[in-house]
């Protein structure tokens, strides 16, 4: 049948659909027999009997079920285009009936370490589980399905109120439900759900089932950005936002490789001697039409992209090509430090990955700092992380334990690790000059650190009170934008150079005064 002709007869087909598809029918039925028999006899009752199924037909009330649903679209385990094709005749039927339809995504958080504690049979016990907690909550004609190891979708039959207060309403009650303790091998286990929706009454009349789904799944996405347990329904917003964000991972991954993204160097001072004892390397993104992107934007983007590790070799890379550029210049750095991603620490070769790095620069290991953040410390009690911190240290680097007092690492944490310099958060050094409570803080790392026989450096110094306090506290290195901003590797030689310069003539004059 034409396109145009379709569309002609549609809002018919929707009205005949209404009048004739339901249990009223039922009522009519034996009426409508007996009323042909008495006024045409058999002819007329045949052509009765045999008119009512046809214009049924027409109607759609053979689609299958009390709503024409697919009796085996309810699989456990769908395939995206299953999955695309329940999506498609769930809007077919909501369309004819002038109702509303919708499509939950529901990603669980947790299951992954079933496999890794458990094995895979305990899995394949929780994601059944799962589904027929979902199941239970469902009405009949709904349907659900797993579409991943973490991934459930449901779709919800046809309804007359589908608005966004009831499909909230009803993700919370699907979040509650998943969300309740669960035993796996002997053990309760707790998981949180975050889910994504978005109903068809937000989408064009011509959407298909694969775009309601993407819609879903872009709901989905925001969820779990902002989880755990959250919930999102699909807008334009939401839309434009996660185009946005594509946009920005790929121009990210492309800045990396084409040598956008290049390390800065912010200088590290001896508070004892005031000379530069070393340089931490930080990511940068010069654009050339946005210029300087702010790393929480592009770090954030590479991440998911899942980009970290290349991140990482270019950063040591140039970082270590610096060095010995500095070195030729006769600028002496005494160690550049790099961060250090938790997926590059998962690397098992790592260690000599590094090792092959420092002999290509022909650098001695002392001279590259490792900083790994305390959190990571703290949850690496063994493993492989924990044996490439251990193997660095023994290769000869210096290991920074970072952000330190912002985590949960313990002091037998720091006994377990060769942790040689803990990096005092900025949180803990902000008006470190007119609190107080700071300064006591303060003083009890730096008064553990020294018990330990650990070397520390305070991070985001803005002013020279608190450089002077620190100091005096007993810090030993500082470094923030009071001591000087991040830059480009070929400034760092006529920055040091300065800085001597005021290091003499401050020495000079307290000869002098003296």
């Amino acid at each position: 049948m034409p396109h145009s002709l379709l569309q002609t007869v549609a809002p018919w087909r929707r009205a005949l659909r209404r009048a004739l598809i339901g249990s009223h029918v039922l009522a009519f039925l034996p009426a409508l027999a007996l009323g042909a028999f008495w006024l045409g006899g058999e002819p007329l009752l045949l052509a009765v009997a045999l008119g009512v199924p046809v214009v049924f037909a027409l109607a759609g009330g053979f689609d299958g079920g009390a709503l024409g649903l697919d009796a085996t679209s309810d699989t456990d385990l769908m395939t995206p285009m299953r999955a695309a094709a329940l999506a498609d005749q769930m809007l077919h039927l909501a369309r004819d009936r002038d109702l509303t339809t919708a499509c939950l995504l529901i990603e669980l958080d947790g299951l992954d370490d079933v496999t890794r504690s458990s094995g895979e049979r305990s899995l394949h016990a929780v994601q059944d589980l799962m589904l027929i907690r979902l199941r239970n909550l469902m009405r009949n004609d709904d349907r659900a399905a797993r579409i991943g190891d973490v991934r459930y979708m449901v779709m919800l039959a046809p309804a007359p109120r589908l608005d966004l207060e009831s499909l909230l309403q009803l993700s919370k009650r699907l979040q509650s439900g998943l969300e309740d303790p669960a035993s796996v091998a002997a053990t309760t286990r707790y998981f949180s759900a975050s889910i994504g929706f978005c109903s068809n009454a937000r989408l064009p009349e011509t959407a298909s089932g694969e775009r309601l789904i993407d819609a879903a799944a872009a709901a989905l996405a925001d969820a779990v950005a902002n989880g755990p347990s959250a919930i999102r329904s699909w807008s334009e917003s939401l839309c434009a936002a996660r185009s946005a964000r594509a946009t920005l991972r790929s121009d990210a991954s492309r800045a990396l490789e084409n040598g956008q993204i290049q390390p800065w160097y912010q200088p590290q001072v001896c508070t004892s001697t005031g000379r530069v004892s070393g340089v931490e390397a930080l990511a940068r993104w010069v654009h050339p039409d946005r210029g300087v992107v702010a790393p929480a934007q592009f770090l954030s983007a590479l991440e998911e992209d899942r980009r970290m590790e290349r991140l990482s070799e270019v950063v040591i890379a140039n970082a270590l090509t610096s060095l010995r550029n500095w070195d030729r210049a006769g600028c002496h750095i005494p160690r550049v430090s790099v961060n250090f991603s938790t997926s590059e620490l998962r690397n098992p070769k790592l260690v000599d990955k590094i090792a092959w790095e420092l002999d290509r620069y022909d650098l001695g290991p002392d001279r590259l700092g490792v900083e790994i953040l305390e959190t990571v410390i703290a949850d690496a009690p063994d493993g492989v992380i924990a044996d490439n911190i251990r193997g660095l240290a023994a290769l000869g680097c210096h290991i920074d334990l970072d952000d330190f007092g912002v985590g949960h690492a313990s002091i037998s944490a720091l006994r377990r690790f060769p942790v040689q310099r803990l990096k005092i958060d900025r949180s803990f050094v902000t008006r470190l000059d007119r609190d107080e409570d700071q300064r006591r803080m303060v003083g009890v790392v730096l008064s553990m650190a020294d018990r330990l026989g650990i070397e520390t450096l305070a991070e985001g110094v803005e002013s020279s009170h608190e450089h002077t306090l620190l100091a005096q506290l007993g810090c030993d290195h500082v470094q923030g934008f009071g001591i000087a901003r991040s830059m480009p590797a070929d400034q760092i030689p006529g920055w040091v150079a300065e800085h001597q310069v005021r290091i003499d003539a401050a020495t000079k004059l307290g000869r002098h005064t003296s």
